[in-house]
């Protein structure tokens, strides 16, 4: 094994001592990354079995994202602190942990309760996993290993759906949790064994007063946006109020960050032009991107008629056309920059995009998975290129605060997004004096009295058609916006400045 304070290998393919380390990574944000999506399949059935609204048991996915947000700023610290390694296992315990708590849920209350559990091992997994896989690699292959670690973001969305429902038909939705169980045991004994040990640098103070300000000031903030969709509206005590002392206390970090030396999110890394102009552009992709995303498997069902299992299998082409584009992306950014590679997933994600703008009741399904499949493709070239620009100039000692920052800014855009989308649909079908439970009825054919009379069914699914394409063009719109801060992306191989006293090949782990 190679050891902890071996420099990188000079070649820039990747050695199987940085695959093996990647694999562990992988498990471990499978499972995050998985939860966050599968349980979506799954709010029909909780709302049965437990008797309550399908506004209840939304949030079980809620409260999941909550948790990720507010244990994020502080994994930075506690990986100087305690260690990658130790952090890493001790999160995957406490994500298997709230994942059978979650299948042992004897009512609503207790489930989310318990999903606030699995979301605090869950929001560690990643900006770990991305701190110790580009600690292992070396900046002249970062862009290799966010290739990698983009497997589990593209599995996430597509594979979710399908396991959730696969899992739901065979068995029961506790499966949707213990399935957890021998992954995270299979990924505990991997991180043992792969994982170099820890040799924890002396660090500074925690930040508390930044962990009182940033963590509840990121989850109120993000609860209230999260409330929009199931309000109805933005004008709401419970949507203002919440949302408006967490961003509060979001700015009032940001001024306490700036004056400290070592806050809990460095905000000093915003110095770096390049950093900022991948942060923004993530930002406004993210927003877009995430939120149409989720909106996807909901057209199929509510408009196509299709089962959960079937949506969720209708999406699989956006993660093959990712998979094929993705690998290589990852190996032309670490040559040529993230600019050129960005520019050209962009259009290819407008192209896609632009198709479900124009959606019909009677859209062929071809043309639509072959618009998911270019989407895919774009997205293979987008969101781990952008990651790459964000981290490839960092230092050793930048990489975790830059990593959790990363994820920050990625937790956030894609509850806003998914709140801003989620809300231009409900308007769009209210506009049209529709609901969901009318759709739906319609599209699968349901009789009198239940369902919709036959002769206005061609009338609904137009209407609900319509409802859909314009938020998709919403979305559209967006991704087209973040060509601006996209243009400003380097064009040229990026050259990391060293530290001083630190050595230009980074150390496998510290």
């Amino acid at each position: 094994m190679t050891s902890p304070n071996a420099p990188a290998p000079a070649s820039d393919k990747i050695d199987s001592a940085v695959l093996k380390i990647a694999i562990v990574v992988v498990l471990g944000a499978i499972m995050s990354i998985l939860d966050v999506t599968v349980v979506s399949v799954a709010l029909t059935t909780f709302a049965d079995d437990f008797q309550t609204s399908l506004a209840a048991v939304a949030w079980t996915m809620t409260a999941y994202t909550l948790a990720l947000a507010t244990v994020i700023p502080v994994t930075g610290w506690a990986a100087d602190r305690f260690g990658t390694k130790r952090l890493y296992m001790t999160a995957l315990v406490l994500f298997v942990v709230g994942s059978v708590a979650c299948a042992m849920a004897w009512d609503i209350t207790s489930l989310i309760g318990f999903r606030v559990l699995q979301g605090l091992g869950g929001g560690m997994l990643m900006p770990l996993g991305m701190t110790i896989l580009t600690k292992a690699a070396g900046p002249d292959r970062i862009g290799r290993v966010m290739a990698v670690l983009g497997i589990p973001m593209l599995l996430g969305p597509i594979g979710g759906p399908i396991l959730g429902g696969w899992l739901i038909e065979v068995a029961s939705w506790h499966w949707i949790f213990l399935i957890n169980l021998p992954i995270g045991i299979i990924a505990l004994a991997a991180a043992f064994i792969i994982l170099p040990s820890d040799k924890p640098q002396p660090s500074e103070s925690f930040d508390f007063l930044g962990m009182i300000l940033l963590s509840p000031g990121l989850a109120l903030f993000l609860f209230g946006v999260s409330s929009i969709p199931e309000v109805g509206t933005v004008a709401s005590a419970r949507v203002l109020v919440t949302a408006g002392i967490g961003l509060v206390l979001i700015v009032a970090f940001v001024f306490h960050a700036l004056r400290k030396d070592h806050p809990l999110i460095d905000l000093h890394l915003f110095k770096n032009r390049q950093l900022s102009v991948a942060v923004i552009t993530t930002s406004l992709f993210i927003v877009a991107f995430m939120g149409a995303g989720l909106l996807f498997p909901s057209y199929f069902i509510q408009v196509g008629g299709h089962s959960t299992l079937a949506a969720g299998l209708l999406m699989a082409p956006q993660g093959l056309g990712a998979m094929l584009t993705m690998p290589i992306a990852g190996r032309l950014v670490d040559k040529m920059g993230a600019g050129k590679i960005v520019l050209t997933g962009l259009p290819l994600i407008l192209i896609g995009m632009g198709v479900f703008t124009q959606v019909a009741s009677d859209s062929p399904t071809w043309m639509l998975m072959a618009a998911l499949f270019v989407m895919g493709m774009g997205m293979g070239c987008t969101m781990m290129p952008l990651m790459t620009a964000a981290i490839v100039t960092l230092s050793n000692e930048q990489i975790a605060r830059g990593s959790t920052l990363m994820n920050i800014v990625q937790q956030t855009a894609g509850s806003i997004g998914t709140a801003v989308m989620s809300v231009v649909l409900t308007n769009q079908l209210l506009n049209r004096d529709l609901e969901t439970q009318t759709v739906v009825a319609a599209s699968h054919e349901i009789p009198p009295p239940i369902g919709p009379d036959p002769s206005m069914v061609d009338s609904i699914l137009s209407s609900a058609s319509d409802a859909f394409g314009n938020t998709f063009l919403v979305a559209t719109v967006l991704i087209a916006l973040t060509f601006i801060p996209a243009f400003f992306l380097p064009r040229t191989k990026t050259t990391r400045v060293v530290a001083e006293g630190e050595s230009a090949a980074p150390m496998m782990m510290h």
